[in-house]
């Protein structure tokens, strides 16, 4: 069967962030469908997706909302039927919260703001072959601390030890980075950010400064997925 993707949109400024729209430019011709779960969107019947990816959002996972629970109940309707999942910053904080608990949640310290280095610390189908560390975009203030079993590790980075995590021999993935996001949009991105007065600014100077000129491991680690 040809893959379809649900993508769930977590956006809560969907003018200013459009998460979906990154992973689209991704998956090329692999048929999608995308639902924003903080507008109150209704989420279509799983029996027609292959995948589900869960984008990133500008809200806290430490800050619960009414639709927080409607996309735990998702991701663990998905998981019981077998169904291959995906993660980004705050889907994959989301992932934790939906299948072990708010509590292995906590505020990033530091934050990561701009580009880590991603260290492979395990072997699996996801990230074998990537440039070992891997440069990835980072823009995030929570984070995953000690993820129960079955949560295992593949990737760590100098501030964050959770960085990539797998839910046992699941498909199921998590990746606190943004690699969906070329270093280019990045850029654009966080020039944006300063532009309305958002914080960290001296970070996001920082960032701009050291910004590397690819980090390009999206495509890879798509197909990947898809071929699950």
């Amino acid at each position: 069967m040809p893959s379809r993707v649900l993508i769930v949109d977590n956006a809560v400024h969907r003018f200013l962030f459009r998460p979906a729209w990154h992973w689209k430019a991704h998956l090329k011709r692999v048929d999608s469908v995308t639902v924003n779960l903080p507008s109150g969107a209704a989420i279509p019947s799983l029996d027609r997706f292959s995948h589900v990816i869960l984008t990133g959002s500008e809200t806290s996972i430490l800050a619960p909302k009414p639709w927080f629970e409607k996309e735990a109940k998702l991701i663990r309707d998905a998981v019981d039927r077998g169904i291959p999942i995906l993660g980004s910053c705050f889907g994959h904080e989301m992932l934790v919260h939906a299948l072990s608990g708010p509590e292995y949640l906590r505020r990033a310290d530091p934050p990561e703001v701009g580009w880590a280095e991603v260290e492979i610390v395990a072997s699996d189908p996801l990230l074998d072959g990537l440039p070992n560390p891997w440069s990835t975009f980072v823009f995030h203030f929570g984070e995953v601390i000690d993820p129960p079993a079955p949560w295992r590790v593949l990737g760590r980075s100098r501030h964050c030890k959770t960085h990539v995590l797998r839910y046992g021999d699941r498909p199921v993935w998590g990746i606190q980075a943004h690699p969906e996001i070329s270093s280019r949009k990045a850029r654009l991105f966080l020039r944006f950010t300063l532009l309305l007065g958002l914080r960290p600014a001296r970070q996001i100077l920082r960032a701009l400064w050291n910004a590397p000129p690819r980090n390009d491991v999206a495509d890879t680690v798509l197909r990947r997925f898809l071929e699950v």
